[in-house]
């Protein structure tokens, strides 16, 4: 996409886009209070994909902020955000799916996902959707109890027009979403821009 043009996600949708590196993928919650899933991938060999594991063993917390470095599954730097005027983020849960609604809500039929998304608009950039993995979701504010490990979801962090800067480490394939799941969105589904910058 041009440096500096907006991809305006809709509510319950993604895009899937090509991130060189030094460039900066900057998500942005135009209307707060709404989560965007980031799934990222080495361009150069789609088995290297973003790790919520290695980057919560690296930096020695759930939380990623202002100055994290994101690593992949090879324990490579693959992202690093460089801006957060929001604060708050989950790395634990996966994308939404539709096995998920079947699951935990009882939806029989079709119900947007973000995995759906990130699946749809992958998979023409050389990631089949086994190989989506646990995605940085960006606004939404999980907090596990201490004693039990339980999680409780709240509304997300973002005001109108907060937004994350995450500069690209390596060449990149990444998915973002406008998370399909009202529960983790506070009942109302928001879209999502999507802006990449060049130095």
């Amino acid at each position: 996409m041009p440096a500096g043009d907006t991809i305006h996600l809709a509510p319950q949708t993604g895009c899937g886009l090509r991130l060189a590196r030094g460039e900066t993928l900057r998500v942005i919650s135009p209307t707060g209070e709404q989560v965007a899933d980031v799934a990222a991938f080495a361009a150069a060999d789609p088995r290297e994909w973003l790790s919520s594991g290695r980057t919560i063993d690296y930096g020695g917390s759930i939380y990623v902020e202002t100055g994290t470095i994101l690593y992949s599954n090879r324990s490579t730097p693959l992202l690093t955000i460089t801006a957060d005027t929001a604060g708050r983020h989950d790395f634990l849960l996966s994308p939404c799916s539709a096995e998920m609604f079947r699951r935990l809500y009882g939806v029989e039929g079709h119900h947007p996902s973000c995995f759906e998304n990130l699946a749809t608009h992958l998979d023409p950039l050389g990631i089949p959707p086994d190989a989506i993995p646990t995605t940085l979701n960006l606004f939404m504010v999980v907090t596990p109890d201490p004693e039990t490990g339980r999680i409780d979801i709240s509304p997300p962090s973002s005001r109108p027009g907060d937004h994350v800067d995450l500069r690209a480490e390596i060449d990149l394939v990444v998915g973002v979403t406008a998370c399909s799941a009202e529960l983790t969105n506070n009942g109302a589904l928001k879209p999502i821009d999507v802006e990449v910058h060049r130095l």
